[in-house]
């Protein structure tokens, strides 16, 4: 159950094992930890679920960019392990890809079966709807043949070819007598070969005006049924890199250092699909480069899996050498997509060691995120305690400030606190920080509470500096190091500095401060809100003597608002406070004259 709670929230294939490490289930998932979690927390119907879940010791996942690349990947792996509980794709049955077979004057059509003898195949389509409307479609746009014989250069020479019925529906153009040459026949294939490989924005402006011409002359009908070949397009995707056409038996190392530890995901590609996918992860001893633990994670798969390597996509050169092994860092193309996924893959595994970790032992967590925190914000001691602040206005009124506390990377909520500006007239937000500044440390000083190691506030270099005089002014410059976020949450300023330091967005310090922000924008406009609202509601009824906080309070319970009071007969409100304060209330809600 340990490894299920920490399974990410992303599309990805998950396999069970059995005791004797055996694949006995592979499934897919548009939300891995959903779907996984559903086996364990709730009683099965059916008796073959039961028994695949009384055998499961064990389970290993992949993850992939969307749940069209798991339905993919999730029929390589029946394929490649045949397990036992998997009743679906375990036959030949394979799903459907559009060919453009080799000959001299190529076919277009749709087959479940890939034969190497040179024709292109694209695809896998993971829904037939989608590969018949782009067939259908393509042959729309370009008329080639659909019939079976072996038209060469000598058969079209010899006239042995006849106008078929496709001709004269101008279906085909004629390629059999010679009607079209096999260079313009060739560049209209070159364009269907465009097409299936993604570039569809020609077939969508071909739909889209065949649609208006049609709707201009009143047929409907006709433009619904374009339409909705349209929708389908557009949510075409022509290929995957989970199982490719033009990837064939390869090796793939992705990478995600983490300084001190470095996790390698090795991914097994055959026949185009990805079969096999497991993490190393390293532990740095003496501050090795990646090359050099990339080199051992090579070595690792290869006599752990008995690997002859031919080409290994990396993201890096590695500092082994192995005798007939080609290395390629790819720049672009369906090999670095592939080795994004691997990439991804080893920073997943990453996170959920991290996260293992945490429940384990919680304190080491904490101890590595403040010791990346000392290093990013550059401090000199761990920042155990943090405060930032927030100012909150709204066109000038009700200006507020929020102070939220942080220990040990930590909401400590009950130190939260809230200022209401009373120095500052107008929204001054410079002049509104320096003031709740003062007031916070200075009350600290004077009641002996610790100081925070790091205050952070909400603001590029205005708020900052404004903070920084505050803490001139008591003497704590130099005590409290003190940083300014700006918008764009990555930017953070420094005193004395007018570049930014820009923070990783993969950075556990990062994820701190936005954590720190977002409290003390909700904390402070919560009160805003709230001081604001109260303002509205009970203004009137403020200026009524002998009117006090219960008193409003029932009122307000009972009519809802002081427009209804106000409608109210003093009869009513005497029911609630009694005659004579009822006929205070009364008198001052209402003009005399009235």
């Amino acid at each position: 159950m340990e490894k299920i709670s920490i399974l990410p929230d992303t599309p990805g294939c998950y396999l069970y094992y059995d005791a004797a490490g055996t694949v006995i289930y592979v499934g897919k998932a548009k939300n891995l930890k959903r779907r996984v979690s559903s086996y364990f927390n709730r009683t099965h119907d059916s008796i073959r679920t039961m028994l695949l879940v009384k055998n499961i010791v064990d389970m290993k996942y992949i993850v992939v960019p969307t749940e069209q690349d798991a339905l993919n990947l999730e029929n390589s792996l029946i394929k490649e392990y045949k397990p036992h509980y998997n009743v679906l794709l375990k036959d030949d049955k394979s799903y459907p890809w559009i060919v453009v077979t080799k000959e001299h004057f190529p076919r277009v059509f749709m087959t479940r079966t890939r034969i190497k003898d040179g024709s292109k195949y694209f695809g896998p389509y993971t829904n037939t709807g989608v590969a018949k409307a782009v067939l259908n479609l393509i042959r729309e746009l370009y008329p080639v043949r659909t019939c079976r014989h072996a038209i060469t250069p000598d058969y079209v020479a010899k006239g042995k070819g006849r106008l078929c019925l496709e001709y004269h529906l101008k279906n085909c153009l004629g390629c059999c007598t010679g009607m079209i040459g096999q260079d313009k026949y060739g560049e209209m294939i070159d364009h269907v070969k465009q097409i299936l490989r993604g570039d569809t924005q020609e077939l969508l402006d071909y739909l889209r005006n065949e649609m208006g011409e049609l709707a201009a002359e009143l047929r409907f009908e006709e433009a619904q049924l374009l339409k909705e070949k349209y929708q389908l397009i557009e949510r075409y995707q022509s290929k995957s890199v989970i199982v490719s056409q033009t990837l064939d038996d390869i090796d793939v190392f992705g990478v995600d250092d983490d300084r001190e530890q470095v996790y390698v995901n090795y991914m097994h590609v055959r026949r185009g699909a990805i079969v096999r996918s497991i993490t190393f992860e390293y532990k740095r001893r003496l501050d090795e480069p990646v090359e050099e633990i990339l080199g051992y994670a090579i070595m690792e798969a290869k006599e752990k899996f008995a690997l002859s390597y031919d080409e290994v996509v990396v993201p890096v050169l590695p500092d082994v050498e192995l005798e007939g092994v080609t290395y390629t860092i790819p720049q672009r193309g369906d090999k670095m997509k592939l080795l994004e996924v691997s990439s991804h893959n080893a920073r997943q595994n990453k996170v959920d060691s991290l996260k293992m970790m945490e429940k384990h032992d919680p304190e080491k967590r904490v101890e590595r995120t403040l010791q990346r925190m000392k290093a990013d914000f550059r401090l000199t001691e761990l920042p155990r305690h943090i405060e930032c602040f927030d100012n909150s206005n709204i066109q000038g009124t009700n200006p507020v400030a929020s102070c939220v506390v942080f220990r040990n990377a930590k909401p400590a909520k009950r130190d939260y606190r809230h200022f209401n500006i009373k120095t500052v007239e107008g929204p001054d937000d410079f002049a509104s920080m320096k003031e709740v500044l003062t007031r916070r440390y200075t009350r600290l000083m004077e009641e002996g509470e610790e100081l925070p190691q790091l205050i952070v506030v909400d603001g590029g270099k205005g708020q900052l500096s404004a903070a920084v005089e505050a803490l001139d002014d008591m003497g704590l410059r130099g005590t409290i190091a003190v940083v300014g976020i700006a918008k764009r949450l990555e930017e953070i300023y420094f005193p004395g500095d007018s570049i930014p330091l820009y923070i990783d967005k993969n950075s556990e310090s990062l994820r701190v401060v936005q954590h720190l922000r977002d409290e003390a924008h909700r904390f402070g406009i919560t009160h805003h809100r709230n001081r604001r609202s109260k303002g509205q509601i009970v203004s009137e009824l403020d200026d009524i003597k002998g009117v006090g906080a219960k008193t409003k309070e029932a009122l307000l319970q009972t009519f809802k608002s002081v427009k209804r009071l106000r409608e109210a007969s003093i009869d009513a409100i005497a029911e609630i406070t009694g005659p004579a304060r009822a006929s205070l209330i009364y008198n001052a809600l209402h003009d005399p004259d009235e």
